[in-house]
């Protein structure tokens, strides 16, 4: 028997098993980048308005650092995407870390790998197969991208060339998940050490890009994220550069693999850390184990969320000379609802942010479910805790959790653009993210709804909120109908500041939050217990 025989079975597992999730994903993607081009046409139809908005936007650090540089202003296809390159790569990177730890080290976690192992499959038959679905998700978005940019009439090599660098991004990650994977025992560790690098290939472009020309630029060429942006699509189509992502990938990939062979089955190659004999007292209760289970994850996205809320401050405070054509401030004033245009923006920002604390909400949620098919929940249940307490102790976290990252993202970003205008202007952006709040939670009643219900079906969740951004990004752009826009629940949120505050439509989405947390408990009580 070969080390790669069960291969294909393994594939066609794992495209049935993610055959919601991925679909949902590459289409949010494909149509987030097509509507960006088809917008950006009627914005900056002329060579002046493009030349003003890339020339704002190359001088603004804030800009640099959260996008990265216009390397070409006349060129329709680089004003249009300049601000998906390296942002929308992370994200796609994102999706294939969660795809790879998925197939993998979540598979040994919960025992499932072992029980196919003892069958007719190779050692390196999951890893492969993990990393064909992967880099296949990456290609195919990749290309459907650039088919969607070429629809409204862009240049096709451009649109390769941009479609391809998200690809080959999200295949870097992929393999630095797969080696992760292969460090630690757990699946929420190695998804957080490949988020890590992710985080820190972003801080490396940032500060690349964001010191300007008299700066170290070279910077740039050490992150993976800074590759695509050096691709230049639309701006020369530098295609020798996608190289160095295929060469870091089968580096790291090769790695990998000879990590496979060094460790046992459902083992890491980093020690494990043992634990006290016995509990402290800090842990008895479900919510005080709940606190300890949840407590990393939201350290981690605190910290991002602050970040984003600095970042966003900053360029709300310059706003004014991003969007010199009327046609720009439209887009923006459409989006945010209002008439002042730095409202209209900040009210755009948290309307992302709050899309952003609803994925938390709902992994916070989903907790339950994994601590379920892990087994773990079972040995609590048999102790003197009910299901309602335990359910409810990882709520807790998924609703308090979601509150604490708005209002951090309010805070630094009304610190942020106070100190830069006027700090009136402080409790106004964050009364802007607080109004948020009740959106997110629909989403965290959604996917715990889902648990209760029908937990063999817990993507219904991640479903919902791929759907819900979609609307929200192009909906209002593309001028669909209003009951269209109306599914999404952000879409019934204030649109602060600016705008008049009006209490009744969040009234309404926290009895929907309501309404869903009250089914998923029903459900709860009435079905087994994996």
């Amino acid at each position: 028997m070969t080390t790669l025989v069960g291969t294909g079975a393994l594939v066609r597992l794992a495209l049935r098993r993610d055959r919601i999730l991925l679909p949902a994903w590459i289409g949010v993607f494909v149509l987030y980048a097509a509507s960006s081009a088809g917008a950006s046409i009627g914005l900056y139809p002329t060579v002046e308005s493009r030349v003003a908005l890339g020339t704002s936007s190359n001088a603004n650090p804030s800009l640099l650092a959260l996008y990265g540089w216009v390397f070409d202003p006349t060129s329709l296809g680089a004003i249009s995407l300049y601000k998906l390159v390296a942002l929308g790569a992370a994200m796609v990177a994102v999706l294939t870390i969660i795809v790879t730890v998925r197939h993998t080290r979540a598979e040994e976690e919960t025992g499932r790998l072992e029980l196919i192992g003892a069958t007719v499959v190779g050692r390196y038959a999951p890893l492969a197969a993990a990393l064909i679905v992967s880099f296949g998700t990456s290609l195919v978005l990749g290309v459907l991208s650039a088919v969607g940019l070429m629809s409204p009439g862009l240049p096709a090599t451009g649109s390769l060339a941009f479609g391809l660098g998200w690809a080959a991004t999200g295949m870097v990650f992929a393999a630095v998940a797969a080696v992760a994977a292969q460090l630690t025992a757990g699946a929420r560790t190695a998804t957080g050490i490949a988020m890590a690098v992710l985080g820190g290939a972003y801080l490396i472009r940032a500060v690349g890009d964001s010191t300007g020309t008299d700066g170290p630029t070279w910077v740039s060429w050490l992150s993976p994220l800074g590759w695509p942006a050096q691709v230049r699509p639309f701006a020369g189509d530098r295609w020798v550069v996608l190289l160095l992502p295929l060469a870091c990938t089968a580096a790291l990939c090769v790695a990998a693999f000879a990590l496979v062979a060094r460790r046992d089955m459902g083992a890491g190659l980093l020690p494990d850390r043992r634990g006290p004999a016995r509990a402290s007292a800090g842990l008895s209760s479900p919510l005080a184990l709940a606190a300890r289970l949840q407590r990393g994850a939201l350290v981690g996205w605190t910290v991002g969320f602050m970040v984003a809320g600095l970042v966003f401050g900053g360029i709300a405070a310059n706003v004014g000379s991003m969007a010199d054509s009327q046609q720009a401030r439209d887009m923006i004033t459409k989006l945010g609802g209002q008439q002042g245009l730095t409202d209209a923006f900040m009210a755009t920002e948290m309307g992302f942010v709050a899309m952003i604390a609803a994925a938390y909400g709902i992994q916070a949620a989903m907790r339950l479910r994994s601590e379920e098919t892990a087994l773990r929940a079972e040995p609590v249940l048999a102790a003197s805790v009910s299901r309602t307490s335990w359910a409810l102790s990882h709520l807790v976290f998924a609703l308090a959790g979601t509150a604490f990252l708005l209002v951090v993202a309010g805070l630094t970003a009304g610190l942020s653009y106070a100190a830069a205008t006027d700090f009136s202007q402080f409790g106004r952006v964050l009364g802007a993210a607080l109004a948020q709040l009740p959106a997110a939670m629909v989403l965290t009643g959604i996917a715990f709804a889902a648990f209760g219900l029908v937990p063999q079906y817990s993507v219904v969740g991640w479903a919902a909120l791929a759907g819900f951004v979609a609307i929200g990004l192009v909906g209002p752009i593309l001028g669909l109908d209003q009951w269209v826009l109306d599914i999404s629940p952000f879409t019934h949120t204030p649109k602060l500041p600016g705008t008049a505050f009006t209490a009744t439509p969040l009234v309404w989405l926290v009895l929907a939050a309501a309404a869903g947390i009250a089914a998923g408990f029903a459900g709860l009580r009435r079905r087994d217990i994996v």
